[in-house]
């Protein structure tokens, strides 16, 4: 049955007088009433561009409202991105952020959180440009930070996922953008989330919290992509290595534990996703809390990374990256075993028992398909590959446990 409204007026005052669409439900069924409709179907771009020249012009709340809505939903149902490619190309970043800041929309908490959410999916889908990020600042960093910590440090709370989510998406274009050299002499950019948090991190620790929480909870793989970025970053730089509380940073390695072992191994996506664990691992073990005595889990670390590189566990040879990344990992000085228990490599060092297991592997390897695992520059490599490693949004990660189920 059709949706149906009807209004019983005296005069024309009445009808300007009235309120309507007082419900974000009323706004969205409007909205998709306006998508389902005639006259945007045989005008889709005309009717877009109109729309994102209203976000680009107007500035008063009700307006301002309806067009977020429209771009936002209009986004999400579409099977392409050219509604934020459209946006994009016609220099929506900075506004939305101008928006964002503005105190009148921050008094509107259903139209703040719209905005937050158009920012962040349409900055999602491609590489902002030079000029798009040189319209965020330290204070806009900040204020985002400040929303997290001042609402709760509850992670459902309505404010922490869309805040969080465009921080993560900044940090993202910041890592994408830390590996651009540019033709033109510009300076190199400035990751303004890790600069926010190393000079901030004790203010704001919420943020850190709730991105183990989200860790922990998410199963769609682009959003836990995105929060293993920040983590490499984070883990990776000396002034914040130690921003968790050593509490959460437990559950952190506890999350990172069960979400390798229910990775399955005949999957594409699942081995990309564990090279990416593996490479925020790796930090972890060597500049975190953990790396001081006691030494968090370690015999459930060395189990683990043994069952990584083991050809027992698996119908073909471990791929040459994953056994590369937990060699890596074990070379951390807290895992490896006394002196006396252990033989060396090539180099005259003290080979760890995974290593041992890793050569075998790789002698396996050699002979049954002529494999050659090669060294290289692993911390440039790290900051390419987890730069580059994305997937598509509402793409679920692949679960031993869900596929048993």
């Amino acid at each position: 049955m059709a949706f149906e409204v009807s209004y019983d007026l005296e005069n024309e005052q009445q009808f300007w007088d009235a309120e309507y669409l007082q419900t974000d439900y009323s706004i969205a069924k409007c909205i998709f009433r306006m998508l389902e409709g005639e006259l945007f179907a045989k005008n889709k771009q005309y009717v877009r561009r109109q729309i994102i020249y209203c976000l680009l012009q107007e500035d008063d709340n009700p307006t301002l409202h309806m067009v977020a809505a429209f771009l936002l939903y209009d986004g999400r149902n579409s099977r392409d991105d050219e509604v934020f490619e459209m946006m994009h190309s016609e220099g929506t970043f900075a506004r939305l952020v101008e928006l964002v800041q503005k105190e009148s929309v921050q008094e509107e908490t259903s139209l703040h959180q719209l905005l937050l959410q158009l920012l962040y999916e349409s900055s999602r889908i491609q590489r902002l440009t030079y000029d798009d990020l040189m319209a965020v600042n330290d204070a806009f960093i900040l204020y985002l930070l400040g929303i997290i910590e001042g609402a709760s440090d509850d992670a459902d709370d309505p404010y922490h996922y869309p805040v969080i989510r465009v921080l993560l998406v900044l940090n993202e274009q910041y890592l994408v953008a830390s590996t651009t050299r540019y033709s033109d002499g510009r300076a190199g950019m400035t990751n303004r989330v890790i600069k926010a948090i190393s000079t901030h991190g004790m203010t704001y620790k919420t943020f850190g919290c709730n991105l183990i929480l989200l860790l922990n909870r998410e199963s769609e793989t682009s959003l836990q992509l995105l929060i293993l970025k920040v983590l490499y970053l984070l883990f990776g730089n000396p002034s914040t290595a130690e921003y968790f509380y050593t509490n959460d940073l437990h559950v952190l390695v506890d999350v990172i534990l069960r979400n390798l072992i229910d990775l399955p191994h005949d999957s594409a996506a699942a081995n990309a996703l564990r090279h990416t664990y593996l490479r925020v691992l790796h930090p972890i073990l060597l500049h975190s809390q953990i790396s001081r005595p006691p030494h968090y889990k370690r015999d459930e670390l060395l189990r683990l990374l043994r069952l990584l590189v083991s050809s027992g566990n698996h119908f073909a040879p471990v791929d040459e990256t994953t056994v590369r990344l937990v060699n890596r990992c074990t070379s951390v000085e807290w895992l490896q075993p006394a002196a006396a228990e252990s033989p060396t490599n090539s180099n005259g060092n003290r080979q760890s028992p995974v290593e041992q297991a890793a050569m075998g592997q790789k002698e396996y390897a050699r002979r049954a398909l002529g494999m050659t695992v090669q060294g290289g520059n692993e911390s440039s490599t790290s900051v390419l590959e987890i730069a580059g490693h994305t997937a598509q949004p509402g793409v679920q990660t692949p679960s031993m446990t869900k596929q048993a189920q």
